[in-house]
């Protein structure tokens, strides 16, 4: 099972982020169990949705201990730090194609609420946040944010450009931008077109009251089946987790092992 969750490629990459083990003073204690046990128990949950309380024994570790170690680690960041890692594998084999690139977001119920959760306007103002994703013309997510749902989509923009990392190419020098960035209608703005000019970006965005978002469902179906893929972990169906580290911790596991799929093929 941990094998199986945790291949051997992903856990040499992890090995990589994952902070040193501290050291623990001689003569007793309990034996701390090993990353990668603990990896695949933190994955489990993310995948399946299971209450922490609710991981099977068949890992080792307890679901107290992997939430301990998940919070560790979402506190030094190593989720991210891991994702860019797997996007800089696949940008080194040429697998990133970045002629087009799709901003998008979705939404989902905030069942604890905590900070970055607001009333939803179009869900009787109950409770939610969004998940904002950057993806490449295949679908695999450059860059990805979280934030309450009373959040217009357009305020997401330039904080999800900024936050796409420099990745690797096969040839050439590191890659931060897009060539041409594919929204609907919620991104159409002025100021967001000029912002995107003068970096160089050519935008391709639906214009209110002009022209449909349907328009540019030949290129933004991408990453509408990205988002299918994230529903594919079921502890992002719901917002379970008070706190909005933990959530945008979920959120870049799923991303990075959407990613991680593709390298492994």
């Amino acid at each position: 099972m941990v094998k199986r969750l945790v291949p051997d490629g992903l856990w040499q990459l992890f090995q990589r982020v994952v902070p040193e083990v501290p050291s623990r003073p001689q003569g007793g204690g309990r034996r701390r169990y090993g990353d990668r046990e603990v990896l695949a128990a933190i994955i489990f949950v993310a995948t399946t949705g299971c209450t922490w309380a609710q991981v099977p024994p068949i890992f080792g570790p307890s679901g107290a201990t992997a939430h301990r170690r998940f919070a560790e680690w979402s506190k030094a960041r190593v989720w991210a730090k891991l994702h860019r890692l797997v996007l800089e594998e696949l940008g080194s084999r040429g697998d990133l194609d970045w002629s087009r690139c799709a901003i998008d977001s979705v939404n989902m119920r905030a069942l604890k609420g905590g900070k970055l959760t607001g009333p939803n306007p179009v869900d009787r103002g109950k409770k939610r946040s969004k998940i904002h994703l950057i993806t490449e013309r295949t679908g695999l997510s450059l860059s990805v944010g979280v934030s309450a749902a009373n959040l217009h989509d357009s305020q997401a923009l330039e904080p999800l450009v900024r936050g796409i990392p420099p990745i690797r190419s096969r040839r050439g020098p590191r890659r931060r931008k897009p060539a041409k960035l594919h929204g609907d209608k919620g991104y159409d703005y002025a100021h967001l077109w000029k912002w995107l000019r003068e970096r160089g970006i050519r935008h391709r965005i639906a214009r209110k009251g002009i022209e449909s978002s349907k328009r540019l469902g030949r290129h933004r179906w991408v990453i509408e089946r990205t988002m299918a893929w994230l529903a594919g972990y079921r502890r992002l169906h719901r917002r379970y987790e008070r706190k909005a580290e933990h959530f945008l911790a979920f959120t870049s596991i799923a991303c990075t092992l959407i990613c991680y799929r593709r390298l492994a093929n």
